[in-house]
């Protein structure tokens, strides 16, 4: 690799990790006081409240990562224009396109790290950071479909429950169908259904079952109370509403096919987080393209107004990713339009500014 190469490939990986370094201080800053009387209220765990910090700033980390590069990108090569640096490599007879080899690189690096991580590390992160804020900050919140919950656990069997109540895994008003084919088999109800966490049963209270005989005939067992296996997890019959976040690529992949199976009506939502583990690290190299193609020329106003520019520009990337996402979360409108038109829209005008910056 040569001189030139290096040179910026370091300001570039060196000005990102800055920039990291200097917001995500700022980041934990403002919401520990922002949470601080919560978090003292509940009285969390010294331990607790440390471990939920560590798991923020990969959270945080892993969803701004192209905005952060984004700046850092449109700060180094600005401080570049305005010295002149950048007249002087293109004026030795370095082309454009040579000039914006060294931040691919920096760019497929950083998107390479941004893909095991979301993939792999911040679903861990997740999990801490999401739990602990609904077991301290948001206690009251509910985090799970309870009501009027109807779900397909298989090719064969549906369940309903009217209400259930996670913290005790009480259900009422509960119903059970086996179906073979087009059939009803059998039909349990149930007044109330509670899992048992000892043996890993289900233990019923006023149970009825409806059996469909060949003939065409019923038959009625009743009983006080029963206890039986079932084929599905305590857990499963109603996911919290960050599921999918908490889960690698390989499991987000099989609960999504899971949840599709049982008509879950959250699909909108676990395809957007599949999704988005992809599009992040390709938005990485639009966003880098757009920045160096805004701050490669040294303007009126110097490096400020390059970053105004550079902020207008992702608080609009922002806002299409916020409001497409949430589109596809609450609509049918599809997961894949929405994760992905942000990175289309934008790569366009990359590719418009830097037809235009090589000019």
């Amino acid at each position: 690799m040569k001189i030139l190469d290096w040179y910026i490939l370091k300001r570039y990986l060196f000005t990102f990790l800055m920039m990291l370094l200097l917001f995500i201080p700022i980041g934990i800053t403002v919401d520990l006081a922002e949470k601080v009387g919560k978090i003292l209220e509940n009285k969390a765990p010294f331990g607790e409240v440390t471990a939920y910090y560590v798991d923020f700033t990969v959270y945080f980390a892993n969803l701004l990562f192209p905005l952060f590069l984004f700046l850092s990108v449109i700060w180094f090569t600005s401080k570049l224009a305005n010295n002149t640096e950048i007249v002087a490599f293109l004026s030795s007879g370095v082309s454009f396109s040579r000039f914006l080899r060294p931040y691919l690189i920096g760019a497929t690096l950083v998107a390479s790290f941004a893909l095991v991580l979301g993939m792999y590390l911040a679903p861990i992160a997740s999990q801490g950071f999401n739990e602990f804020k609904y077991k301290y900050l948001k206690k009251n919140k509910q985090v799970q479909e309870t009501r009027d919950v109807y779900q397909q656990i298989n090719d064969n069997d549906f369940i309903y429950v009217s209400n259930f109540i996670p913290r005790n895994k009480v259900g009422t008003k509960f119903t059970y169908e086996h179906f073979e084919g087009n059939e009803l088999k059998y039909k349990i109800f149930a007044d109330n259904i509670r899992y048992i966490e000892e043996d890993s049963t289900y233990r019923l209270s006023t149970y009825l079952k409806r059996t469909i005989n060949e003939d065409g005939s019923e038959t009625v067992e009743t009983e006080h109370s029963k206890t039986m296996d079932f084929p599905f997890e305590i857990e499963d019959l109603t996911p919290v509403e960050y599921a999918a976040e908490t889960k690698s690529y390989g499991e987000l992949l099989r609960f999504i096919e899971a949840e599709k199976r049982k008509g879950s009506k959250n699909i909108g939502r676990y395809e957007v987080v599949k999704l988005k583990k992809w599009s992040l690290p390709v938005s990485i190299y639009i966003l880098t393209i757009i920045a160096v193609a805004v701050s490669s020329v040294k303007r009126r106003g110097g490096m400020g107004v390059n970053l105004a520019f550079g902020i207008a520009i992702a608080m609009i990337y922002v806002f299409f990713d916020k409001i497409f996402g949430v589109m596809a979360e609450q609509s049918n409108f599809p997961a894949v339009i929405a994760v992905w038109f942000p990175n289309v829209i934008f790569g366009i005008l990359a590719i418009y500014l830097l037809q235009n910056a090589k000019r």
